[in-house]
């Protein structure tokens, strides 16, 4: 769920920004549905140099049962403090993890790096050693930085889970980028989740058997009643992927 002033969002390619309901409603809806994580990211939260809202973390937390992780806005060990006192069981990390790499081993080493996720917003740019490009600020800012290899590094650096978010994919319904998925996923030793681009049940498939995801992430096709968790899991199982219950 990408949060913005308190609301569900979804838009295409990080703009055209459209409202897709209460945060704590979905959540809770996503939670009966069978889904096995949810991921909340506070999109502005970064750009607008303020923190994720402490007290919607709690609101949502107190209407799930899953693995919950929180992201937007997380620059010091106080912020992730915070935000797992709230209810969150892991936070993601971006524009903070790019400008101080060292963040990440901090934070891993005082809660562990199943708890640190390092989420990565990824556009396609040839001039790239291997073709991606890393962006911070909610997708607002090019870094300079190969995908690749800041993935890599994160996982040094303590990373425990990788969001791979596609930029280019993300809201167009097309299907996940696989040929960045299968790179990441092939070259970094911790779980990668896939995300930006979901349009059918078979993009999921895709996912896990192309791309070598190890979760795949979406929003708008859930948040607009497309097809259901349920439906996703059936698709995957009818593919043979062993999927959790």
């Amino acid at each position: 769920m990408d949060i913005d002033n308190g609301r569900v969002v979804k838009g295409t390619n990080f703009i055209n920004i459209k409202d897709a309901g209460d945060p704590v409603e979905l959540a809770a809806t996503y939670n009966k549905q069978g889904a096995d994580e949810l991921v909340f990211l506070d999109i502005t939260a970064s750009h607008q140099k303020r923190k994720t809202m402490v007290d919607l973390v709690t609101a949502v937390a107190k209407k799930i049962f899953i693995p919950f992780t929180v992201g937007g806005g997380i620059s010091t060990i106080a912020d992730i403090r915070a935000l797992l006192n709230a209810g969150a069981d892991k936070v993601s990390i971006n524009t903070a993890a790019v400008k101080d790499p060292a963040f990440i081993k901090q934070a891993s080493e005082k809660f562990g790096s199943q708890c640190i996720v390092l989420a990565i917003d990824a556009k396609k740019n040839s001039k790239m050693k291997n073709k991606y490009e890393v962006y911070i600020y909610g997708g607002r800012q090019p870094t300079g930085l190969d995908v690749i290899e800041w993935a890599k590094k994160g996982c040094m650096m303590g990373a425990g889970e990788i969001l791979l978010t596609s930029m280019d994919r993300d809201g167009t319904k097309k299907g996940f980028d696989l040929e960045l998925t299968r790179k990441v996923s092939e070259l970094v030793p911790v779980p990668v989740i896939a995300s930006g681009g979901v349009g059918t049940t078979k993009h999921f498939v895709e996912a896990f058997t192309q791309g070598k995801a190890d979760a795949a992430l979406a929003a708008s096709v859930f948040h607009y009643s497309t097809f259901t968790v349920d439906q996703v899991k059936d698709a995957c199982k009818k593919s043979g992927i062993v999927m959790r219950a």
